[in-house]
Order: C-alpha cells, then structure tokens, then sequence
C-alpha cells in the first residue's frame, strides 16, 4: 500500500531529478531531498511552474517514482529477512516442540506463525495442507501463536496441552478442529471437542497450566519478536520470510523459487 510518507519521498527523488534536468539543481543534490529553501525566489517559481508542466505532460512519473521506490523498499526488507531467518534458523526448524509434518525429509521446510483466531490463518489452513499433501517433498511446523486476545491464548494452550498429554498426532487433530472451530473455546466447548477426538478431556484441561506450555509460548513469542514478527499468518518458505497471507498458487511459486535457488 503506498504511504503518504512513500508519496512524498519519491515525489521529492522525481523532482529532484527534474531539477537536475532543467538545470535548475546540480547532481549532488540527488543525494539529499530536495530543498526548496536553498533555491533563488526566481529558480524556486521556474521549478514550480516545470513541474507543474512535466507532470501535466507525464502523469505516471510519479507512479512510476513510487513503484520504484516500493520495489527498493520490498528488496531491502527481503534482505533484512533473509538475516533474520538465517540467524534464528535453530530456534526456527529445530525448537524441540512444535509440531513437525508432511515428509520429514523433505527438501523445503515451511514454518507457519498461526493463531487460531486468525481469519487469514483459517484461510490459509486448507491450502496450506493441500500444498503439503500434493507436493509430498515439504516439511511443515506449526509455530503456536497466539496474538489476538484470550481466545486465541486460550486455543494454543489447549492444544500444547493435547500435545503434552496424548502425544504429536493428536495435537495434530486437535490444531485441525481448533482451526475451523466456529463456537468460543469455553471449557465445555473444548472438553466435548476432545472427547470427540476420543481424547482424555479432563487430563487436557488440566495440563492447560503447566509451565512446560508457559515455556513454549513464551519462547514462541521471543522468537517472533527477533524475528519481527507481529502478525499472522507469517512463514518461512526455507529461507525467505512471507508475512501475509498468500494463495495457494502463490505459496507453490515460492517453495519452486526455494527449490531453484537451494
């Protein structure tokens, strides 16, 4: 989305290439914004009337100003990604304890930053799966998340729990109902959701409190914020970063790019 602030910056670089064209500015100052307050009364109501004329003559400049800069800001933020990513890959691909499907030996692992309240998370959970399962050569991580409010921490403790008392697969269950769940997770909600499952819901319920899921929480929420993560779904296709949701057409150019470059 362009900001005003994105406006105004490649509105003053396409002046101030503009001036340097008509003369009315030397190169070095394209290395700064253009300063309209060290220009001559004269000079400064020639700029204005040029500009005034150009962009009358040639309305995408500006656009075209900011698509660049944009383009240049995307790259930047890739790159300083890309860092993060490498300098966090541990904690990333092998935490411990966060669940690990799809084909263990997969050449591409995606990590996903999910909170079970998320509406872009529940968008993406099928596609997310389909692309795993089609694909059958990607590992996938399920980082628990939970940002947006008591339902959402409520979820994940839930499901950590399920994991600490009946093991990976029936956490697997567990993140699958909890994901498409429409009803407040209430206690009476999620024990009759376990006991669905053929889970033990008490055992569940009451493992919600233990520290060991204080403690995975907690070091997911570390982990995002090294990783500047603030919002979900966010994941990590090998070594690149996608913040957002994607389509699952998207997500399947990306692991091929992941793939081409590894």
């Amino acid at each position: 989305m362009q900001t005003p602030t994105t406006r105004r910056t490649a509105f003053r670089r396409a002046a101030a290439s503009l001036a340097v064209a008509t003369g009315l500015m030397a190169p070095p100052a394209l290395a700064q914004d253009l300063d309209l307050q060290k220009l001559t009364p004269e000079q400064r109501e020639a700029f204005r009337a040029e500009v005034r004329e150009y962009l009358l003559d040639n309305p995408e400049v500006i656009m075209e100003a900011v698509n660049a800069l944009e383009t240049k800001q995307a790259e930047q933020q890739a790159a300083a990604d890309d860092q993060l990513v490498s300098s966090n890959a541990d904690m990333l691909f092998d935490d411990g304890y966060s669940w690990v499907g799809g084909n263990p030996d997969g050449d591409v692992t995606i990590v996903e930053f999910s909170d079970y309240r998320c509406g872009y998370c529940r968008k993406a959970f099928p596609e997310v799966e389909e692309l795993v399962k089609s694909d059958g050569n990607i590992r996938i991580i399920i980082k628990e998340f939970p940002i947006l409010g008591q339902d959402s921490m409520t979820s994940s403790r839930f499901a950590l729990a399920t994991m600490l008392v009946a093991g990976p697969d029936a956490y697997k269950q567990m993140h699958d109902a909890l994901i498409s769940l429409k009803q407040e997770p209430s206690e009476p909600v999620l024990s009759k959701l376990a006991t669905t499952l053929g889970l033990d819901a008490d055992a569940i319920l009451a493992k919600m409190s233990d520290p060991e899921v204080d403690r995975r929480i907690g070091e997911t929420h570390e982990l995002a914020q090294r990783l500047q993560i603030s919002g979900t779904p966010t994941f990590v296709f090998g070594d690149q970063m996608l913040r957002g949701y994607v389509p699952i057409d998207g997500m399947r150019q990306i692991v091929k790019q992941v793939r081409e470059e590894s």
